[in-house]
């Protein structure tokens, strides 16, 4: 699953505060979930929040990309790592909180399947447990056409990832064209396109609902598209 970009991961989202938004997560989870001792972390990448919270937290990772988890388990190598699907996996595991940060809800791509994916958070939640869901755009903010660019430069290494972003009804399709140029290798081109669904705020909270969950919305969330707060209202 996207193996190639995979490799270069961390050094595309070097830019990211990943120490900042790990405090913010702390300061969120001491605030409703004060008591968490145990976190499954799910779409996990390669594990660069668990850097800053495996001080604090017990916490595990699952991904469907093998890459990623050989970084992560690398950053913490007291986690428990899985690799499955986050629209249907089963652990023998519970835990206190649920993360699904950096918009992974939108690769379930339509609200059966994201259904299907909190009730797999539901399963693996110990009762009164927390799911923390940080959701890809509403249609209403995504900008079909948007062009964005990143770059990352080392004196003998060098990345440019540019994309194009369309719509084709309530899934959105982002066009990555990477170039990597390395030192007496030349310049490499791959492209990979990523399918992501559109859900209204509505769509999300009755899919919350539909899971058994109490859910409320926080319009700003870590990294300005929101966040979910979903707790588990039965045992």
């Amino acid at each position: 699953m996207f193996n190639e970009s995979s490799e270069i991961y961390d050094l595309v989202y070097s830019f990211k505060d990943y120490e900042k938004e790990s405090q913010e997560i702390k300061n969120t989870i001491h605030e409703r979930m004060p008591t968490c001792k145990t976190i499954l972390d799910v779409a996990c990448g390669t594990g660069e929040h668990h850097k800053f919270l495996k001080d604090q937290y017990q916490i595990d990772g699952l991904d469907l990309n093998h890459i990623f988890l050989e970084r992560a388990r690398e950053k913490n190598t007291v986690g428990t790592y899985f690799h499955a699907d986050m629209i249907q996996f089963e652990l023998d595991k519970t835990y206190d909180v649920i993360l699904c940060l950096f918009s992974s809800i939108g690769y379930a791509r339509v609200q059966d399947k994201v259904i299907n994916t909190l009730n797999c958070f539901y399963r693996h939640l110990n009762p009164n447990g927390l799911v923390v869901v940080e959701p890809w755009l509403t249609p209403e903010a995504f900008e079909e056409g948007r062009m964005d660019l990143l770059t990352y430069e080392q004196d003998d290494y060098k990345i440019c990832r540019m994309n194009n972003s369309s719509a084709e009804g309530m899934l959105s399709k982002i066009k990555f064209h990477f170039l990597l140029g390395k030192k007496n290798e030349g310049i490499k081109h791959f492209e990979e396109l990523h399918e992501l669904g559109l859900f209204t705020v509505r769509e999300m909270k009755e899919a919350f609902d539909q899971a058994n969950f109490q859910v409320e919305f926080e319009h700003k969330g870590f990294m300005g598209r929101g966040v979910y707060y979903g707790k588990k209202i039965s045992g």
